[in-house]
């Protein structure tokens, strides 16, 4: 996905991220291409979800989708903690991220139920989450 930079003090929307992004794309990839798979690339796990989100609010020639594992894995391993105990909340939190980016590669996603700990890292000015 195109990002501002890791040390960047500007903030992109995720409309901006699909706008450059989805750009790129068309002028490099060719449309036989049958999908592209982002990672999350030190984004939160959220702020990854809207960005997939928003690139599959229109068509596209591409199946855009995802393989993360961070944006994935980082809420639930943290739940977790290695405790037997947190196994059941940990699995509710992997499903829940797995839910979340099965419906971004949809465009249908809208971010209701996220936890505090998964925007942990991310402000996009004028989005509400």
């Amino acid at each position: 996905m195109v990002t501002p930079g890791a040390e960047s003090k500007d903030k992109a929307t995720p409309q901006q991220v699909s706008d450059y992004t989805l750009k790129l794309l068309h002028r490099r990839i060719p449309p036989a291409v049958p999908g592209i798979m982002f990672l999350s690339g030190g984004q939160s796990e959220v702020e990854a979800t809207l960005n997939l989100n928003a690139m599959n609010q229109s068509p596209n020639p591409w199946h855009v989708s995802f393989s993360y594992a961070r944006a994935l894995q980082n809420t639930c391993l943290k739940t977790w903690e290695g405790r037997p105990e947190n196994v059941k909340a940990a699995q509710d939190a992997l499903l829940f991220r797995a839910k979340s980016n099965s419906l971004a590669q949809l465009g249908k996603y809208t971010g209701e139920g996220e936890s505090e700990e998964a925007t942990e890292g991310m402000f996009v000015k004028g989005y509400s989450y």
